[in-house]
């Protein structure tokens, strides 16, 4: 049986093909630029990347070239073979748990949460509506980047601000990449044997989260009320003294907007030495820059803060810490700095084990300490679109 996953942005859409129960992605595809003239996408089938181009007003055009791509490509003959359609949507707020099929209510109920995410969710819901108007006798499920992280106590998630805050507005800790942190638990409740797992997920590519994990549910996470929280990122802040907003605010006559954009566009790696690619940053810094090496100390120093702190939220009772997501799948060097740092918590490197694993090696996960170790830490490919499309079976089943 064959399931569509879908992951509509502001102006792209990304899509996969997935033969299931096998999990085999038969097909996938990325448009960008939707809404513009330079409209484009490249669709992978059997190895083999193919490339189109032609102006897209918008999602719905995007999906009607989505649609003719699966057939043109021989991935079906016929659109009725897809089974059911996962979409992945920012935010759940606290009306979804766990992913859903989609109905009127639910649109409304996404629709309610757009100012919690207004850069995402009207992409996201337009990718729903595009396909339910496409397929109209198809389910569609919601899969919800907030979900997993939903089994945070309230002192976890709860803000040290008025509480009518909250009751009133909705003002708490959700957190975010919740599908990734979700697929990277089952996958160690798998590997270890156990289902009451104790894990630190370490989710760092572009974006970047934490999360501590307690008996398979998430304990506590990085990201907040948006994705802005925690970490530094490639572009984003993370966290910072909120103080800064208004005193920017005054002495450079930025308006809240504008400091918004630049804390979460401008910030980050990008805003300590210009370049917010990590492969780019550590080329700097063997030219010799100084900015450089600084953004990536910072960097550093906070992944092992959050992983430190999480070590003690679980008194110390960790299964394993895992380290996903494109900058820690790849960067052995980041690896090694952020283990060395946790040297005081008895975590102890494997560097011949951590050298030969990168996402673009034979070798794309494993152990990189020592038996040892205090703790094992694993490399492990996070897999977003296999959740969605877990989750859309499951439903649709």
């Amino acid at each position: 049986m064959k399931y569509l996953c879908v992951n509509a942005g502001s102006s792209s859409l990304k899509f996969q093909l997935v033969e299931m129960p096998e999990e085999k992605v038969i097909i996938s595809g990325y448009i960008e630029k939707i809404g513009a003239e330079d409209s484009f996408w490249n669709t992978k089938i059997n190895g083999k990347k193919i490339r189109g181009e032609k102006p897209l007003k918008n999602h719905s055009e995007a999906v009607d070239v989505m649609l003719e791509e699966l057939i043109d490509k021989g991935a079906v003959e016929s659109l009725c073979e897809i089974k059911g359609i996962g979409h992945r949507v920012l935010h759940g707020g606290e009306y979804y748990k766990d992913s859903i099929v989609v109905d009127g209510k639910v649109i409304k109920n996404i629709e309610s949460l757009t100012k919690l995410g207004p850069l995402h969710i009207p992409g996201n819901l337009t990718g729903i509506k595009a396909m339910m108007k496409a397929l109209p006798d198809v389910k569609n499920v919601a899969v919800f980047d907030t979900a997993f992280h939903q089994t945070m106590p309230k002192m976890n998630y709860i803000y040290p601000v008025p509480l009518e805050w909250y009751k009133k507005y909705g003002v708490r800790k959700y957190g975010f990449h919740g599908t990734s942190h979700k697929y990277i638990t089952e996958l160690m409740q798998e590997k270890l044997g156990k289902e009451d797992v104790n894990l630190i997920i370490c989710h760092v590519g572009s974006g970047a989260s934490i999360s501590a994990v307690r008996d398979g549910k998430c304990l506590d996470t990085t990201m907040g009320l948006t994705p802005l929280d925690g970490l530094m990122m490639g572009t984003r802040s993370g966290a910072i003294d909120p103080s800064i907003i208004k005193y920017i605010s005054e002495e450079a006559n930025l308006s809240v907007q504008e400091i918004d954009e630049i804390l979460n566009k401008n910030s980050g790696l990008r805003g300590i030495c210009g370049f917010n690619d990590n492969r780019d940053v550590e080329k700097a810094i063997a030219e010799g820059d100084e900015n450089a090496k600084l953004a990536l100390d910072m960097y550093i120093d906070r992944i092992v803060k959050y992983i430190a702190e999480y070590y003690v939220e679980l008194e110390g009772n960790v299964d394993a810490v895992v380290m996903t997501a494109g900058v820690l799948e790849n960067g052995k060097e980041t690896r090694e700095a952020i283990i060395n740092k946790l040297k005081c918590l008895g975590f102890k490197l494997d560097k011949k084990a951590n050298d030969a694993i990168a996402g673009f090696k034979d070798q794309k996960s494993g152990i990189i300490t020592t038996a040892d170790s205090s703790v094992p830490v694993y490399v492990e490919p996070t897999n977003e679109e296999i959740m969605i499309v877990r989750d859309t079976y499951k439903l649709c089943k």
